[in-house]
């Protein structure tokens, strides 16, 4: 395998506390009740203006959702790290794969900026030679515009590449672009696996990372 290109959220990092404070201080400014975790973590993975669409219900107004989208970025800008966290095992995996100089890029459908400054925030950037958000290209997962991009700018193979993620939508990204999928047990949405089942699952990075190193 000559390209690891990960999801974020659900896949290395756990967001999802941060991320459901986020979406109900935005509803909370829209006079609306709390919803569950488990509610808006089955939200999460097409990006924040859809999560916000769904956070805010069906009878929220296109400027409603507008104004929810701002607070919850700004909001959530000045949370992001206070409980998100790395996943068990994953900085060690990661750490193996640099040292066998597997090359490694995220593709999230969360904002760069904030993917990015998550990323740097908790000690990774040094790990991967590209973060891309959802608003990097025109079209977010599951286009494959970022795995292109990617391989592009890697020169790696495409039967070398692994699409790594915790829903349906990174299994679907992985589909349009011809690379294999990797699924996580673990994650925010693997129920999705059953309609868009991965090549593999694993149930830690290290799982991962030894397959990875295995066929190197």
């Amino acid at each position: 395998m000559n390209l690891l290109i990960f999801d974020l959220d659900g896949t290395l990092i756990d967001s999802k506390l941060d991320l459901v404070h986020s979406v109900n201080a935005a509803r909370g400014l829209m006079d609306l009740p709390p919803i569950s975790e488990a509610l808006i973590s089955s939200y999460v993975g097409n990006g924040a203006p859809m999560l916000m669409r769904r956070s805010l219900g069906p009878d929220a107004s296109e400027d409603d959702v507008a104004r929810g989208l701002e607070f919850f970025l700004k909001y959530y800008r000045a949370h992001m790290l206070d409980n998100t966290r790395l996943y068990p095992g994953v900085k060690d995996a990661l750490d193996s794969l640099r040292d066998a100089h597997a090359a490694m890029a995220i593709l999230t459908n969360k904002p760069v900026r904030i993917s990015r400054a998550i990323v740097e925030g908790l000690g990774l950037a040094d790990h991967f030679f590209k973060v891309y958000g959802g608003n990097s290209f025109e079209q977010k997962k599951p286009d494959p515009i970022g795995i292109e991009t990617l391989l592009a700018e890697s020169g790696a193979s495409r039967e070398g590449t692994i699409m790594v993620g915790d829903s349906g939508v990174d299994i679907q990204t992985a589909r349009n672009a011809s690379v294999q999928a990797c699924g996580v047990s673990y994650g925010f949405q693997p129920e999705t696996f059953v309609d868009y089942p991965p090549d593999f699952v694993v149930d830690d990075m290290g799982e991962l990372a030894k397959y990875v190193l295995n066929r190197g």
